[in-house]
């Protein structure tokens, strides 16, 4: 597999290496690790809000960027209709030796013919936009994959505070794009995504482009630290 440090990462874990982390890299903070034996975590071990998420699910679900599948297999153990997706090769594979059902590798772009009661994108799942462009391209193709009343369920974070100074005041360079478009790149072994852009964004900016789209947009749950679950719902 190239290019897939989570899904080398996720089945290294499985194998044993209990120690693992992806490397990340962003134009924004300094280097990070994502530990990996965070991906695998229970619904008991689950932060309030993806509970709160898993609750808010009805119908047919699609877990958009499924990862490890941990949500997957939590809405499955519930006895759900749970279909998880992701691009990463080796993510698929570890979600298929977990007894996960319904797995797709496949990028949601791609998706076709298939409806959804629910989308659900968790840690931030909506970041796959990329960019308030790409926003405007994901809210339009999910309204392909949504059953008449379908709804997404999301999770993003309004980082202005990552721009505070020391004082309270936050600099911000109006010249390149909206604040919340980050680049990421990210790093396992001989592993490595190559950079990528990625989105994280405001509850009032997103409700705007809900709106705009044809959705009703309700903030159901604030996080402890910017972050916030969100539904946005298409009419029956």
């Amino acid at each position: 597999m190239k290019n897939d440090p989570i899904g080398t990462a996720v089945l290294d874990y499985m194998a044993g290496a209990e120690d693992a982390e992806v490397i990340v890299e962003s134009n924004l903070t300094e280097e990070d690790v994502i530990p990996v034996y965070y991906l695998f975590r229970t619904e008991a071990e689950m932060p309030e809000l993806e509970q709160q998420a898993l609750d808010a699910c009805r119908g047919a679900v699609l877990d958009v960027g499924a990862g490890a599948g941990c949500h997957t297999l939590a809405l499955q153990q519930r006895g759900v209709n749970a279909t998880a997706l992701d691009v990463s090769a080796g993510a698929v594979e570890a979600m298929r030796r977990q007894g996960i059902r319904q797995v797709l590798h496949q990028d949601v772009y791609k998706l076709e013919g298939a409806k959804y009661d629910t989308l659900l994108m968790l840690m931030n799942g909506i970041g796959l936009a990329g960019s308030l462009p790409g926003l405007d391209r994901f809210l339009e193709h999910a309204k392909t994959l949504l059953a008449p009343g379908g709804q997404i369920l999301l999770e993003s974070a309004d980082i202005l505070y990552m721009y505070e100074e020391e004082d309270g005041s936050v600099i911000l360079d109006l010249n390149a794009g909206y604040y919340g478009e980050v680049k990421y790149n990210m790093k396992y072994k001989e592993q490595e995504s190559g950079w990528f852009d990625w989105l994280f964004i405001d509850a009032a900016i997103l409700e705007d482009y809900a709106l705009r789209h044809g959705y009703t947009f309700e903030v159901l749950q604030q996080g402890d630290a910017g972050n916030y679950l969100a539904r946005l719902e298409l009419e029956g």
